[in-house]
């Protein structure tokens, strides 16, 4: 258990936190959520004694073993993959080497059996003998094959490293378990696998994350900072934005009661004070109004875009034809003879874990790289805005944010094109921001505005929720949802994807598997699930 005592933490003048006092017990989920720079992350660091806080104190039961997801991803470069989940359990680690000690000592005494058995004792307690296949369980179920356990750390890809830490965080059942954005690069599938993971941990676990899917099937409790304060209520994240709109209502309507007493004592006591057989009335109701007091009604400090993608024209029968497209990158055949048709009221999902493959497909059909092979087709009533995975290009540049989206928009009035940056929180001298020191967020949602200036009526993401908070990313939900056109888009948001699509597309190993259906169906297809091991299977490396 974790016992947040009188917590403070300051900054200069100002407090991030102020007489925070909250429990977490075994047993539940708990959902860490907030407004960014609200002091999510601040807050884990505050647990895991990283951070000191100004004042107050962390207390955790004596005994207790606390894991937390490490952001460092270089850290174990010349570690082997297995070893470095492992490593989690620091204790274990420990028995293991002074157990290799004792045992390669030539003069072994009595008192080195004494302690050997001691050791042995404490590894067996800790399961250590299945430490191993356990670390081993955890890698694959997370998507790192058998094949990669060995290796060093180095030699795997970035988003390979950030599952080794994921693994790392969960192995050898810890007492307390902090995440800070473990669904980051992370595909579906091993998004899906933590899902169960936490669902069936049976200890403390604090998480942080903007998956509002994630949060939902694995908290039992939403811990919500707003204004320097942490609430808990009870449910996942649904439940609580639901419990706290319904909390704001009720005070709402109880000082509106309140309001309307108040009106009618202060009618009666204005109109009977100075009458002498009705004063002992007034005087009982100045009485009755000086205890009525209304309830504080704080605004949250979350704020919500607005994002809303309007076409300029309608789109034609003739969306995009898509024939025999293969690309080969690094020597790795991403696209294999790809072709597919889009219809007018298609909104494509690209899911699975070969991002590149997605990646690949989108720069072609927006013309930024060619295919080796194959051909591609828009029809003539499209225009099509695309948001793409790296857009650091754009933003290279010593432009304020209103001169870059000016030169984006046929309208080069200033006003109009502010009033696109406003949708997007940028207010006032906002505007003049260069683009060369805007935050990933700010950067997203310039993007965003770029794509609702053009009018176009085909859009295309490639992860689009990266950098961006909860408030942002549900807003942005519901602009896709509500958009009209076509959309080609690659998400590891479940809930985009679910409420989005009504076509999903999955490349695996440079084939293409289509399906017209929502996402939710295709993963509980039992016929897909063995297409993908069949496609899997046909296209290894050393099949190839």
């Amino acid at each position: 258990m974790i016992t947040v005592s009188n917590v403070t933490l300051r900054f200069g003048k100002s407090a991030l936190f102020e007489d925070v006092n909250v429990k977490f017990v075994p047993g539940h989920c708990y959902g860490l959520i907030g407004a960014n720079g609200a002091g999510k992350s601040t807050f884990l660091r505050i647990l895991t004694g990283e951070l000191e806080p100004t004042k107050g104190e962390v207390i955790i039961t004596p005994g207790d073993r606390l894991s937390f997801l490490k952001q460092d991803h270089f850290q174990y470069e010349d570690e082997h993959v297995l070893d470095v989940v492992m490593l989690g359990n620091p204790r274990l680690i420990e028995i293991m080497k002074e157990k290799d000690d004792l045992y390669a000592k030539e003069d072994f005494s009595d008192e080195d059996g004494i302690r050997a058995s001691e050791l042995e004792a404490e590894f067996a307690n800790m399961n250590g003998w299945e430490a191993e296949s356990d670390a081993a369980s955890l890698l694959n179920g997370l998507g790192i094959e058998t094949e990669l356990h060995d290796k060093y750390m180095r030699e795997l890809s970035g988003s390979e490293k950030v599952k080794v830490l994921l693994a790392q965080a969960l192995f050898g059942n810890p007492d307390i378990l902090l995440l800070d954005e473990p669904t980051n690069h992370l595909d579906l599938a091993a998004i899906a696998w933590l899902e169960e993971f936490l669902i069936n941990f049976e200890n403390t676990v604090i998480v942080v994350s903007h998956d509002r899917y994630f949060l939902n099937k694995v908290c039992t409790q939403i811990a919500d900072i707003d204004y320097g304060k942490i609430q808990l209520y009870a449910g996942n994240y649904d439940f609580w934005y639901e419990s706290s709109q319904l909390m704001i209502r009720q005070m709402k309507e109880a000082n509106k009661k309140k309001e309307e007493k108040i009106k009618e004592l202060q009618e009666f006591i204005q109109r009977f004070s100075a009458n002498a057989s009705k004063s002992k009335q007034a005087t009982s109701r100045k009485r009755a109004l000086e205890k009525i007091q209304l309830d504080e009604i704080r605004p949250s400090s979350r704020k919500y875009p607005y994002i809303d993608f309007r076409p300029e024209r309608s789109i034609g029968n003739d969306v995009l034809e898509v024939h025999n497209l293969t690309k080969t990158i690094d020597g790795v055949k991403v696209l294999d003879d790809i072709s597919f048709t889009l219809n007018h009221d298609d909104k494509v999902a690209f899911v699975g874990s070969d991002e590149l493959a997605k990646t690949t497909l989108f720069r072609i059909l927006m013309g930024e790289i060619e295919p080796d092979s194959g051909s591609y087709k828009w029809g003539v009533t499209t225009s099509q805005a695309y948001f793409p995975k790296d857009s650091s290009e754009e933003f290279k540049s010593d432009y304020t944010i209103t001169e870059w989206l000016t030169g984006y928009s046929e309208i080069k009035d200033v006003t109009y094109v502010r009033g696109f940056l406003g949708r997007m929180l940028f207010a006032g001298d906002d505007g003049m921001k260069r683009l060369n020191v805007l935050s990933g967020g700010e950067r997203v949602r310039c993007m965003f505005s770029k794509m609702m200036i053009s009018g176009a009526n085909v859009l295309i993401f490639d992860e689009p929720t990266n950098h961006l908070d909860m408030e942002s990313i549900t807003a942005l939900n519901n602009g896709m949802i509500k958009f009209p056109g076509v959309m080609l888009f690659a998400s590891r948001d479940h809930q985009i994807v679910q409420t989005t699509a009504n076509r999903i597309m999955e490349l695996i190993g440079g084939k293409l598997i289509d399906k017209m259906t929502t996402y939710d169906e295709y993963l509980a297809s039992d016929a897909m699930a063995m297409k993908r091991q069949v496609y899997t299977a046909e296209n290894k490396p050393e099949d190839n």
